[in-house]
């Protein structure tokens, strides 16, 4: 809960600082997800030549298909973890950013303000005029609260829930479909998904076989989380109602300018699973880390929308197939939160 207010507050903030114009705030922000933005470029490319090397020795009979596939899923979950890593350190960087901003460190000179609406107020008409290219790129991130479901109903008595919380940051491209209507838009990219479940009643998952059950503890837990990262591919068609700019007989066409929502669905893979518990024992502190399979679904695919105003959107997305693979009852991850797509 204290990881999701500080995201929560962070995001506002860069939502505000672009809406009232605070450049010098604003600037140093996009600085840093930029670098998020590279960070998974890199490691994707990364891992797109690693997997490139394995089907080559797949394909000169040099390792079997399943050998193939378990070394891709081992390639997938390093460069994860590297993203997750190098990730956390950029993350630091906006909470350090964003504490100066609230202790009033980070303050913009009137001089300065008022130079700025000049500036702005001079190029408007030129800016409004200046259409994008038809297919665009934006860093996606997006946070919320996550829980199962289970034959239609909601295990919030198995789940804490508003312990249990999402994390998706990856990136996209925007592709207008038709040439002379901003209506229509295809979206599509790469994404790192965390779903974090934290269980109720001093409970944890314990493997028995091909079941995976949530056992209570001989111990007094502080927290019990279940943590699931996948790589997932989503798409979407997104209906974008920006209106189009007319200048002397040219149309001009921006995205991300008024009311839009998208309806979609994504596939993916799971990198890692794991457990983590907290506990106290002799005046104490003690924190488990238990990594395994847990009998999870190495495949993830499901359904997501999203319906917002400019860059922020109110987004859900539910995973058509169980998160556990052959558990007697059947329940599937579903996440409702605030989406970010910043240009």
């Amino acid at each position: 809960m204290k990881n999701f207010t500080i995201y929560l507050v962070i995001l506002v903030f860069l939502f505000v600082s672009k809406v009232l114009g605070q450049e010098t705030f604003e600037a140093r922000a996009k600085k840093i997800g930029d670098k998020i933005e590279k960070i998974t470029k890199e490691e994707k490319a990364a891992l797109k030549e690693e997997v490139e090397a394995v089907n080559i020795q797949l394909s000169e009979g040099k390792i079997t298909q399943e050998q193939a596939d378990k070394r891709k899923k081992e390639l997938a979950g390093a460069r994860a973890v590297i993203i997750e890593e190098k990730v956390t350190l950029a993350q630091n960087e906006l909470n350090d950013l964003v504490q100066q901003k609230v202790d009033g460190k980070i303050k913009e000179q009137d001089s300065i303000k008022k130079y700025s609406l000049e500036i702005h107020w001079k190029h408007d008409k030129n800016d409004s005029l200046r259409g994008e290219k038809r297919t665009t790129s934006q860093f996606v991130f997006a946070l919320g609260l996550n829980n199962m479901l289970a034959d239609g109903k909601l295990q919030d008595s198995n789940y804490s829930f508003i312990g249990s919380h999402f994390y998706e940051w990856g990136f996209t491209y925007n592709s207008r479909l038709m040439k002379n209507d901003n209506l229509l838009h295809a979206k599509y990219g790469l994404s790192l998904m965390y779903n974090n479940i934290r269980a109720a009643d001093n409970r944890s998952f314990v493997v028995d076989g091909a079941q995976t059950s949530l056992t209570v503890n001989a111990i007094n837990l502080d927290e019990s989380r279940f943590r699931n990262v996948y790589i997932v591919a989503p798409v979407h068609l997104e209906f974008d109602f920006s209106k189009p700019k007319v200048s002397n007989g040219k149309t001009y066409f921006k995205t991300h300018q008024s009311f839009r929502f998208g309806i979609g669905g994504y596939a993916g893979i799971n990198v890692k699973s794991k457990q983590i518990l907290k506990y106290d024992q002799d005046d104490l502190d003690y924190k488990t880390t238990i990594k395994g399979d847990y009998n999870v679904n190495n495949f993830i695919y499901g359904l997501s929308s999203y319906i917002g105003y400019k860059e922020i959107s109110l987004y859900c997305k539910y995973d058509l197939n169980p998160l556990f693979q052959d558990n007697l009852i059947k329940e599937n991850n579903i996440s409702l939160g605030l989406r970010f797509d910043l240009n």
